[in-house]
Protein backbone atom coordinates (compact mmCIF):
# COMPACT_ATOMS: atom_id res chain seq x y z
CA UNK A 1 0.00 0.00 0.00
CA UNK A 2 2.82 2.42 0.66
CA UNK A 3 4.56 1.81 -2.66
CA UNK A 4 1.45 2.39 -4.46
CA UNK A 5 0.52 5.42 -2.26
CA UNK A 6 4.54 7.22 -2.90
CA UNK A 7 3.43 6.34 -6.68
CA UNK A 8 0.53 8.02 -7.20
CA UNK A 9 2.04 11.17 -4.94
CA UNK A 10 4.88 11.15 -7.91
CA UNK A 11 2.53 11.30 -10.51
CA UNK A 12 0.02 14.43 -9.26
CA UNK A 13 2.95 16.30 -7.98
CA UNK A 14 4.81 15.85 -11.58
CA UNK A 15 1.89 16.35 -13.35
CA UNK A 16 1.44 19.87 -11.18
CA UNK A 17 5.15 20.79 -11.35
CA UNK A 18 4.83 19.95 -15.36
CA UNK A 19 2.34 21.99 -15.68
CA UNK A 20 3.72 25.09 -13.46
CA UNK A 21 7.13 24.71 -15.06
CA UNK A 22 4.79 25.41 -18.42
CA UNK A 23 3.42 28.68 -16.75
CA UNK A 24 6.79 29.97 -15.82
CA UNK A 25 8.20 29.71 -19.21
CA UNK A 26 4.37 31.67 -20.48
CA UNK A 27 5.54 34.08 -17.56
CA UNK A 28 9.07 34.56 -18.99
CA UNK A 29 7.64 35.06 -22.75
CA UNK A 30 5.11 37.57 -20.75
CA UNK A 31 7.84 39.55 -19.44
CA UNK A 32 9.84 39.46 -22.55
CA UNK A 33 6.68 40.57 -24.75
CA UNK A 34 6.02 43.83 -22.23
CA UNK A 35 9.61 44.88 -23.07
CA UNK A 36 9.37 44.07 -26.46
CA UNK A 37 6.40 43.43 -27.68
CA UNK A 38 5.81 41.99 -31.41
CA UNK A 39 4.01 38.85 -33.13
CA UNK A 40 6.22 36.18 -32.34
CA UNK A 41 6.51 36.73 -28.71
CA UNK A 42 2.15 36.77 -28.63
CA UNK A 43 2.38 33.28 -30.82
CA UNK A 44 4.86 32.38 -28.72
CA UNK A 45 2.57 32.76 -25.43
CA UNK A 46 -0.23 31.36 -27.54
CA UNK A 47 1.72 27.88 -27.34
CA UNK A 48 2.89 27.62 -23.97
CA UNK A 49 -0.99 28.41 -23.01
CA UNK A 50 -2.06 25.55 -25.38
CA UNK A 51 0.54 23.08 -23.19
CA UNK A 52 -0.37 24.26 -20.39
CA UNK A 53 -3.89 23.00 -20.95
CA UNK A 54 -2.59 19.82 -21.99
CA UNK A 55 -0.64 18.98 -19.13
CA UNK A 56 -3.67 19.74 -16.96
CA UNK A 57 -5.65 17.74 -19.52
CA UNK A 58 -3.66 14.98 -18.05
CA UNK A 59 -3.77 15.70 -14.66
CA UNK A 60 -7.35 15.76 -14.72
CA UNK A 61 -7.44 12.60 -16.38
CA UNK A 62 -5.32 10.77 -13.80
CA UNK A 63 -7.17 12.65 -10.94
CA UNK A 64 -10.74 10.79 -12.75
CA UNK A 65 -9.30 7.60 -13.03
CA UNK A 66 -7.25 7.02 -9.22
CA UNK A 67 -8.89 6.10 -6.44
CA UNK A 68 -6.14 6.97 -4.25
CA UNK A 69 -4.57 10.52 -4.08
CA UNK A 70 -1.94 11.46 -1.90
CA UNK A 71 -3.26 14.50 -0.83
CA UNK A 72 -7.63 15.70 -1.09
CA UNK A 73 -8.37 15.84 -4.96
CA UNK A 74 -9.90 19.03 -4.63
CA UNK A 75 -7.12 20.19 -3.21
CA UNK A 76 -5.28 19.04 -6.69
CA UNK A 77 -7.52 20.50 -8.86
CA UNK A 78 -7.66 23.52 -7.19
CA UNK A 79 -4.25 24.30 -7.76
CA UNK A 80 -3.92 22.82 -10.81
CA UNK A 81 -6.93 25.40 -11.57
CA UNK A 82 -5.31 28.55 -10.20
CA UNK A 83 -1.95 27.45 -12.30
CA UNK A 84 -4.13 27.21 -15.41
CA UNK A 85 -5.82 30.62 -14.56
CA UNK A 86 -2.43 32.22 -14.21
CA UNK A 87 -1.31 31.62 -17.78
CA UNK A 88 -4.96 32.15 -19.28
CA UNK A 89 -4.77 35.78 -17.36
CA UNK A 90 -1.07 36.13 -19.03
CA UNK A 91 -2.44 35.63 -22.59
CA UNK A 92 -5.31 37.84 -22.22
CA UNK A 93 -3.53 40.08 -20.77
CA UNK A 94 -1.20 40.06 -24.39
CA UNK A 95 -4.88 39.74 -26.33
CA UNK A 96 -5.83 43.14 -24.79
CA UNK A 97 -2.65 44.81 -25.42
CA UNK A 98 -3.10 43.93 -29.20
CA UNK A 99 -6.40 44.47 -29.24
CA UNK A 100 -6.72 47.84 -27.74
CA UNK A 101 -3.55 48.78 -29.70
CA UNK A 102 -1.49 50.32 -26.53
CA UNK A 103 2.06 50.55 -25.50
CA UNK A 104 3.26 48.01 -22.19
CA UNK A 105 3.79 50.43 -19.83
CA UNK A 106 6.89 50.82 -17.03
CA UNK A 107 4.12 49.29 -14.64
CA UNK A 108 2.93 46.50 -16.58
CA UNK A 109 7.04 45.24 -16.91
CA UNK A 110 7.05 45.76 -12.96
CA UNK A 111 3.87 43.71 -12.55
CA UNK A 112 5.45 41.02 -15.19
CA UNK A 113 8.16 41.13 -13.38
CA UNK A 114 6.56 40.31 -10.34
CA UNK A 115 4.49 37.74 -11.85
CA UNK A 116 6.87 35.99 -13.13
CA UNK A 117 9.17 35.22 -9.88
CA UNK A 118 5.68 34.52 -8.06
CA UNK A 119 5.46 31.90 -10.70
CA UNK A 120 9.06 30.52 -10.06
CA UNK A 121 7.98 30.50 -5.76
CA UNK A 122 4.69 28.30 -6.75
CA UNK A 123 7.21 26.06 -9.11
CA UNK A 124 9.27 25.54 -5.98
CA UNK A 125 7.12 25.28 -3.35
CA UNK A 126 5.47 22.20 -5.61
CA UNK A 127 9.37 20.62 -6.45
CA UNK A 128 9.48 20.30 -2.73
CA UNK A 129 5.95 19.38 -1.62
CA UNK A 130 6.73 15.96 -0.95
CA UNK A 131 9.81 15.78 0.66
CA UNK A 132 10.22 19.09 2.46
CA UNK A 133 6.75 20.22 3.05
CA UNK A 134 8.05 23.03 5.46
CA UNK A 135 10.02 24.52 2.28
CA UNK A 136 7.34 24.47 0.54
CA UNK A 137 5.06 26.54 2.94
CA UNK A 138 8.09 29.39 2.94
CA UNK A 139 8.22 29.56 -1.16
CA UNK A 140 4.05 29.86 -0.65
CA UNK A 141 4.70 32.57 1.61
CA UNK A 142 7.10 34.44 -1.00
CA UNK A 143 4.55 34.27 -3.40
CA UNK A 144 2.16 35.59 -1.72
CA UNK A 145 4.12 38.44 -0.35
CA UNK A 146 5.26 38.88 -4.27
CA UNK A 147 1.07 39.11 -4.93
CA UNK A 148 0.90 41.65 -2.70
CA UNK A 149 3.66 43.41 -4.30
CA UNK A 150 1.93 43.42 -7.48
CA UNK A 151 -1.18 44.82 -5.74
CA UNK A 152 0.46 47.60 -4.66
CA UNK A 153 2.09 48.67 -7.86
CA UNK A 154 -1.70 47.93 -9.92
CA UNK A 155 -2.82 50.32 -7.44
CA UNK A 156 0.06 52.53 -8.38
CA UNK A 157 -0.45 52.51 -12.22
CA UNK A 158 -3.97 52.95 -11.68
CA UNK A 159 -3.53 56.38 -9.55
CA UNK A 160 -1.10 57.51 -12.48
CA UNK A 161 -3.33 56.21 -14.92
CA UNK A 162 -6.12 58.73 -14.28
CA UNK A 163 -3.95 62.11 -13.97
CA UNK A 164 -4.21 62.31 -17.51
CA UNK A 165 -8.10 62.71 -18.74
CA UNK A 166 -8.67 65.87 -19.10
CA UNK A 167 -10.11 65.34 -22.21
CA UNK A 168 -11.99 62.14 -23.92
CA UNK A 169 -8.95 60.68 -25.68
CA UNK A 170 -7.29 60.87 -22.72
CA UNK A 171 -9.98 59.02 -20.99
CA UNK A 172 -10.19 56.44 -23.46
CA UNK A 173 -6.58 55.63 -23.64
CA UNK A 174 -6.93 55.18 -19.66
CA UNK A 175 -9.78 52.85 -19.90
CA UNK A 176 -7.60 50.45 -22.62
CA UNK A 177 -4.59 50.43 -20.59
CA UNK A 178 -7.31 49.89 -16.88
CA UNK A 179 -8.64 46.51 -18.62
CA UNK A 180 -4.78 45.52 -19.26
CA UNK A 181 -4.13 45.90 -15.48
CA UNK A 182 -6.97 43.79 -14.20
CA UNK A 183 -5.97 41.38 -16.46
CA UNK A 184 -2.36 41.20 -14.62
CA UNK A 185 -4.16 41.71 -11.45
CA UNK A 186 -6.44 38.62 -11.55
CA UNK A 187 -3.46 36.69 -12.82
CA UNK A 188 -1.74 37.83 -9.59
CA UNK A 189 -5.03 36.91 -7.39
CA UNK A 190 -4.51 32.79 -9.35
CA UNK A 191 -0.73 33.05 -7.93
CA UNK A 192 -1.89 33.88 -4.49
CA UNK A 193 -5.21 31.34 -4.60
CA UNK A 194 -2.34 29.01 -5.64
CA UNK A 195 0.36 29.35 -2.68
CA UNK A 196 -2.87 28.73 -0.51
CA UNK A 197 -4.13 25.63 -1.90
CA UNK A 198 -0.50 24.75 -1.41
CA UNK A 199 -0.12 25.99 2.44
CA UNK A 200 -3.58 24.55 2.81
CA UNK A 201 -2.24 21.16 1.68
CA UNK A 202 0.86 21.21 4.16
CA UNK A 203 -1.19 21.28 7.23
CA UNK A 204 -3.92 18.76 6.05
CA UNK A 205 -0.74 16.45 5.70
CA UNK A 206 0.92 17.39 8.89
Amino acid sequence: MLKIFRKRRNVFINRIHEQTAITLEGMEVLLAYMNNPDNQLAEQMNVKEKEADESRRLLIDELNRTFITPFDREDIFALSRAIDDIIDYALSTITEITIFKVKPTPYMVQICSLLKDATFEILKAVECLQEHPGVTSEHAHRAKKLENQVESVYREALAELFKDTDDVKGVVKAMKLREVYRHLSNAADRGDEAANVLADIVVKTA
